[in-house]
């Protein structure tokens, strides 16, 4: 998540971009669910790293900070995010919390007003153990088909650090074609147009995920987790 980023307001959009506060998404190797403030804790101590910081564009915060940070996230009207789990771990560690999953989080903002069609992706694989594993691979598929058949995106854009060679690599992969260099921010643009031809290949490519209620709740099997009602990057992919 870029903490420091301005919002874009997308005041009339607020019920579309809070669409996935009570979901949860299921793939082979990761899990989606909505950030709450259960994993705010595990989520601060990756923000403490310098490189994490560089790679997201975003300020040191204080505990307490990430909590409103969160709240924000959860709130505002041009933001998608969903904190990706490892789904092994999720799937095997049954009565532990979340936190203990957490691989790292995947965004969409919509960042130009004249064209709600236009989704900018990013995905941060923060646990060390998580990377190079295809998990930030598969959480971009699961998120762009949540954005193109939930949020009516077809257009879009990765904003990536110059030196972040594995993302842009991966983005390439994905279809994503390199349309700007910036030497101000030192970062490369690329972007991905929903013809009828991809969008078959992306649902062809998320066509195993599963579409759950979203529960939290250690006690509960994973398949009957309990319902949580009282609440409210790029790199290693």
């Amino acid at each position: 998540m870029r903490e420091g980023r301005p919002p874009a307001r997308w005041e009339s959009g607020a019920a579309t971009m809070r669409l996935n506060q009570n979901i949860l998404l299921l793939g082979k190797k990761v899990v989606l669910v909505p950030y709450t403030p259960e994993h705010v804790p595990r989520y601060h101590e990756w923000m403490k790293s310098e490189e994490l910081r560089r790679l997201t564009a975003s300020e040191p915060l204080t505990l307490e900070q990430e909590y409103v940070m969160q709240h924000s996230w959860q709130e505002d009207a041009d933001k998608c995010t969903f904190i990706v789990l490892d789904a092994e771990k999720w799937q095997a560690q049954l009565g532990t919390s979340e936190e203990s999953c957490m691989a790292g989080d995947v965004n969409l903002f919509l960042t130009d007003l004249g064209d709600p069609t236009l989704g900018e992706i990013e995905v941060m694989i923060a646990e060390p153990s998580c990377r190079g594993q295809g998990l930030g691979t598969e959480a971009v598929l699961m998120m762009m088909s949540y954005g193109v058949t939930k949020l009516g995106l077809t257009k879009f854009e990765a904003k990536i650090g110059q030196g972040n060679e594995p993302s842009i690599r991966m983005f390439r992969k994905l279809h994503f074609e390199q349309v700007a260099v910036s030497s101000v921010f030192q970062e490369v643009t690329l972007r991905l147009t929903m013809s009828e031809p991809e969008r078959q290949w992306l649902l062809e490519q998320t066509s195993h995920v599963e579409e759950k209620p979203y529960r939290a709740g250690a006690s509960e099997p994973r398949s009957q987790p309990a319902l949580r009602t009282s609440h409210p990057a790029w790199m290693g992919v």
